[in-house]
């Protein structure tokens, strides 16, 4: 585990609000902390170079550590449950999609003092019924393992003198088992975990065990003559779920009930609802779902399941180590807490924005905190071993979350059952979405290697450099404040890697370009996959991968709708909100990360552009190559491309003032163009990186540049450069408060 990590509780603050941060610290060793402003934060010594300020506060120096960790694996945990005495049965419909992975797994588990029952399975995938009491274990296991992703009722009996499990497939042989007790369970208030058992140890111990891989259904308990082995088993296959005063019922938690929610609902009669722990997939397919629904909002008994992997991670519910009151003298900008102590080294980032009703400036830098949060801790295996010598050489942090799998994955990863990673949490150390960090071995010979926030650093840099100052919003204050979150800025850039929106954001952005706002896309492969917030945890994202689009893993048949929100996942070009309708371009080409030139095409001359040709007479000319180094890949145009179609939203009206074509062995296109095995497009005109400019209503405008490596040529030759001058060429006319109009 990383030696000195840590989180902070939200990704911007403005002066006066609280930024709270929480501290894990090897064996409780003490350390350093500082607070810095980054100014740029690439660590590449023949790059841009690292700059900071240090922003020195009354929690400067050096603090007591305290040993924590993280403990993955998600489950439900119910408060105390009073049970009656006589015959007891526990059931459950599963889903599970890793038995006999040589570990218990348990799906519904009662504790009490020195007394534990658990319906689940064996290390060999049968399906087991345990009791331990007193001292003594008894174990009753079928004779076969449960077939893996397929639907099985299990039924747990306990009394009379015998404990018993049997499993019933929804397709294939039953089978049981019995074994003679000699204790019985009293009656007694038990704790109850569904997909897990509790466990007992160390502060430092796992809170729970034996976690489930998979799906569970209408887990529940019975008694009396309702607990019978038949009783029981009808109960789980029955068509409804019981009702509250149904004969013998102890609980039954319904999962369709609350899905946007992070609790379980029991609708038995001590309503001991069950509070979900690690963000476990709701908006699952349950054993009744026959396809003829798809949005769970409709027929939620048709999702009645609940998601659960040994390798979810949510809020790892440190303790707070030390809390900051953002001073007032603090300018907007990117700053981290710096940690620092004999066995490691962190930075943890944050973003100031400005102060409540201070006059803002004419610009605003919209950081892409949701895109950040999407991708953060994306396990890579073996990249903190490739990088470890250049990022020692460079002074960069090496932690990478390859190295650190505790703090659990991106939505770029497949959990261990091989289901897709949809829900992402900020309460937990995001180790690859730091500043002064490398993400991987750049290609190009100056090349730094960089991501999210470095990149974005990038702009600041610029921006510091022409003497334009910007104020910083994040996705996050975008979701939700809106569109009045820009409403006070002449000009907004969005910045290098703008992949993830919720509706609120989308709806936003659009709203301020109805009212005239100008806004600059300096990156690539924006505003192109839907993510939803929950209400319940906002500090939790959600990511469905529905129909197409460029992934890594596909949304399951019948789940393509937030359970967050209720909206449909996928493309944003599916709901009907197409990149190419906000900012002119689209996502189409993707390849290594390698950069090439732009050229100028023909309209660069468009009298139109004039004010982008200011102090460029000689050089913007139409087949003049710019951009054609750069600290991302070499060059301007690369790694992830967007080009301009009227077909997909672009407006008519567009100019595409420059194009970056790439035409490499590497570069493909997004699948959601391929209706068939051919491009319906000429490859230069879809392998590209078109720089689009059109006018809006109301007298505003917007400036796209279409590549993820663009921002990576801002500063070369310190600024003095045909792209840099192009960018504050618009910028400049941007902020001129002289409306444009559309042709």
């Amino acid at each position: 585990m990383h030696a000195l990590t840590g989180y902070c509780d939200r990704w911007s603050a403005r002066p006066g609000e609280r930024v709270r941060f929480m501290v894990a610290s090897r064996d409780g060793a003490p350390y350093d902390l500082r607070f810095v402003r980054i100014l740029c934060s690439d660590p590449n010594p023949r790059g841009p170079g690292y700059r900071e300020t240090a922003m020195p506060t009354p929690l400067d120096g050096r603090r007591p550590g305290t040993d924590l960790r993280a403990h993955p694996g998600s489950r439900a945990v119910a408060p105390a449950l009073a049970l009656p005495s006589g015959a007891l049965a526990m059931t459950a419909t599963v889903f599970p999609t890793t038995p006999g992975n040589g570990r218990r797994a348990a799906v519904l588990s009662l504790d009490a003092t020195g007394v534990r029952l658990t319906l689940g399975l064996a290390e060999d995938g049968a399906a087991e019924a345990r009791l331990d009491i007193g001292g003594r274990s008894f174990r009753a296991a079928t004779d076969r393992p449960l077939l893996p992703r397929a639907w099985c009722d299990l039924v747990l009996r306990a009394g009379d003198g015998a404990l018993s499990v049997t499993a019933v497939p929804r397709v294939g042989a039953a089978a049981s088992a019995r074994v003679d007790v000699s204790s019985t369970l009293d009656a007694a208030p038990v704790r109850v975990t569904i997909a897990a058992e509790a466990a007992e140890g160390s502060p430092l111990s796992p809170p729970a065990a034996a976690h489930f891989n998979g799906k569970i259904e209408r887990p529940a308990i019975w008694s009396g003559a309702a607990a019978s082995e038949a009783a029981a088993l009808a109960a789980a296959r029955a068509p409804s779920p019981p009702s509250p005063d149904s004969p013998g019922l102890v609980a039954c938690w319904d999962f369709s009930l609350g899905i946007p929610t992070q609790v379980a609902a029991d609708i038995g009669p001590a309503a001991a609802h069950a509070r979900l722990v690690n963000l476990p997939t709701r908006a699952v397919t349950g054993s009744r779902w026959d396809g003829t629904a798809h949005d769970w909002r409709g027929t939620p008994a048709h999702y009645a399941a609940i998601h659960f992997h040994d390798d979810d991670v949510g809020d790892l519910g440190w303790p707070e180590a030390f809390a900051l009151d953002v001073p007032d003298d603090w300018p907007s900008g990117f700053y981290a807490a710096h940690l620092r102590g004999e066995a490691g080294e962190d930075m943890i980032p944050f973003f100031v924005r400005p102060a409540a009703g201070a006059r803002m400036t004419d610009v605003a830098l919209l950081v892409p905190t949701f895109t950040y949060q999407v991708y953060s801790n994306h396990v890579r295996p073996g990249r903190g071993a490739e990088i470890a010598e250049r990022a020692g050489s460079w002074g960069a942090l090496r932690e990478t979350p390859d190295m650190n799998p505790q703090f659990g994955l991106s939505t770029y990863n497949h959990h261990a059952d091989g289901s897709g990673v949809a829900i992402t949490s900020m309460f937990r150390p995001q180790l690859d979405t730091r500043p002064r960090q490398m993400a991987l071995m750049d290609p190009a010979p100056e090349g730094s290697g960089t991501y999210r926030i470095n990149c974005d650093s990038y702009i600041a840099a610029w921006l510091d450099r022409i003497g334009v100052p910007c104020d910083i919003i994040t996705d996050h204050d975008l979701h939700a404040e809106g569109a009045s979150a820009l409403a006070p800025y002449r000009a907004v850039i969005a910045g290098q890697h703008p992949e993830y929106h919720s509706w609120a954001m989308m709806t936003g952005l659009e709203a301020y370009l109805a009212g005239g706002g100008r806004l600059m896309y300096l990156g690539g492969n924006g505003f192109y996959w839907r993510a939803e917030p929950s209400a319940d945890a906002p500090h939790a994202l959600e990511v469905r991968r529905a129909e197409g689009g460029i992934r890594v893993w596909a949304t399951e048949p019948g789940e393509s709708y937030h359970a967050f929100g209720g909206g449909y996942g996928g493309l944003w070009r599916r709901v009907g909100k197409p990149a190419h309708r906000l900012v002119g371009n689209g996502f189409s080409a993707q390849g290594r990360h390698l950069g090439f030139p732009y050229h100028f095409t023909d309209a660069i001359a468009d009298p139109r552009v004039a004010f982008m040709r200011q102090g460029l007479e000689q050089a913007a000319e139409a087949g003049a190559a710019f951009g054609d180094r750069g600290f991302m890949g070499g060059g301007a145009a690369g790694f992830e491309l967007d080009s301009f179609d009227t077909g997909y939203g672009s407006p008519a009206h567009g100019l595409v003032v420059a194009k970056g074509v790439v035409i490499h062995d590497d570069y493909g296109p997004v699948n959601e163009d391929m209706l068939i095995h051919r491009h319906p497009r000429a490859r230069e005109d879809w392998s590209c990186a078109d720089m689009v400019f059109f006018e809006t209503p109301a007298g505003g405008a917007v400036f796209s540049v279409g590549s993820m490596t663009y921002v990576g040529s801002l500063l070369v030759d310190g600024g003095e450069n045909t792209l840099a001058r192009l960018t504050a060429n618009v910028l400049h006319r941007f902020l001129d408060p002289a409306p444009f109009a559309i042709p």
